[in-house]
């Protein structure tokens, strides 16, 4: 049996689902091969729980769990309405071809409709087709203003410990 539930992280079942989910995330090559630092582990679910601009969407099959989608909302400016970013997704590997993905984002966009944003946005690594696939036929796209100008890049700089 498959549920798709938005994530109470005060509860330990929750949480926990979280934090092991990411972390394999963190391990697999698309999410730099590196697990959760144990600070990480043990804070994550407190932090998130403190802003209400965090949304949390667990997949779990037959009770285990198998998916998860982390998202934030963010504000656009030109549309002066919210957005959703979708953060994190990640559909364990003994649950993949089973259509989680989907309904991952199906409940991502049920938040987003709710919160009246004006649309979804999430970033994607060009080596990871099968993302690339499965986000192409839920309805993303690259983003452009013009296309003169080219699609959008998304970059970082990192701040504080991370530099080390």
């Amino acid at each position: 049996m498959i549920e798709i539930v938005k994530a109470d992280l005060s509860l330990p079942v929750h949480s926990e689902a979280m934090v092991q989910l990411l972390d394999m995330y963190a391990l697999d090559p698309m999410g730099g091969g590196q697990g959760l630092s144990n600070y990480v582990k043990k804070n994550l679910p407190v932090e998130l729980a403190k802003r209400k601009s965090a949304h949390v969407v667990l997949a779990f099959v037959d009770a285990q769990p198998a998916g998860l989608l982390v998202c934030l909302e963010g504000f656009s400016t030109f549309a002066c309405k919210p957005l959703l970013n979708i953060h994190d997704i990640i559909v364990a590997l003994p649950y993949r071809r089973r259509g989680l993905s989907k309904l991952l984002l199906k409940k991502a966009e049920e938040i987003a409709l709710d919160l009246d944003c004006c649309k979804l946005t999430l970033e994607v690594l060009e080596g990871n087709q099968v993302a690339q696939l499965a986000y192409k036929a839920f309805g993303f796209s690259g983003y452009e203003l013009n296309p003169q100008m080219g699609k959008a890049l998304f970059w970082e700089k990192k701040l504080g410990e991370d530099l080390k």
